[in-house]
């Protein structure tokens, strides 16, 4: 196994500048870096409105802008499955072997510990605007979200009408809890 070899698993619902600096931080301490796409299966709903291959094309495009070396990573969509304790297996079967785990979800940390793999909480960059809820609040808001995220993801947002589809969404659960009062 590869003795420097680490996976970092975010949602990235929208990749944002948060993000992009983690990895480049993460890439500081690791030869190679496995992103792995989290919830790749969700979409379309107001916290998961995009899927796992719009992520990965977000992601890709601002790797790229940022010139960080493609050779350094892997971009890995991962699925979630319904049974927690065998979680840490699919994700091993689904990526290279790695040999520490970059996460600030509690849960991701308590499963591959339990799983006796070294994880690393990663530096977390001005969580109060740098996250996904925050960029989708304001795109929700008409408020300024493109500040927060690399061009090149604005720009795919823009192409696949991500706004509006958030927008529509967002509409769609209102009216649903409405009608369930």
């Amino acid at each position: 196994m590869d003795e420097n070899r680490g996976l970092l698993i975010g949602r990235m619902q929208p990749v944002h500048n948060g993000h992009i600096s983690v990895i480049q931080e993460t890439l500081k301490e690791v030869d190679e870096l496995i992103i792995g796409i989290g919830s790749a299966e969700k979409s379309h709903t107001d916290s998961n409105p995009f899927t796992g291959g719009e992520r990965i094309l977000m992601l890709t495009k601002a790797l790229r802008e940022h010139k960080i070396d493609p050779s350094r990573y892997y971009i890995i969509p991962l699925e979630d499955i319904a049974c927690n304790s065998l979680w840490v297996g699919h994700v091993k079967m689904l990526t290279p072997p790695f040999c520490r785990v970059y996460s600030g979800n509690s849960l991701v940390q308590q499963l591959f510990e339990e799983d006796n793999m070294k994880v690393v909480q990663p530096p977390l960059f001005n969580r109060t605007i740098y996250s996904g809820t925050e960029v989708r609040r304001r795109m929700l808001n008409n408020e300024n979200w493109e500040e927060l995220l690399p061009k090149s993801v604005v720009n795919v947002i823009k192409e696949i009408k991500g706004v509006e589809r958030i927008r529509k969404l967002h509409k769609k659960e209102v009216s649903e809890l409405v009608r369930k009062k």
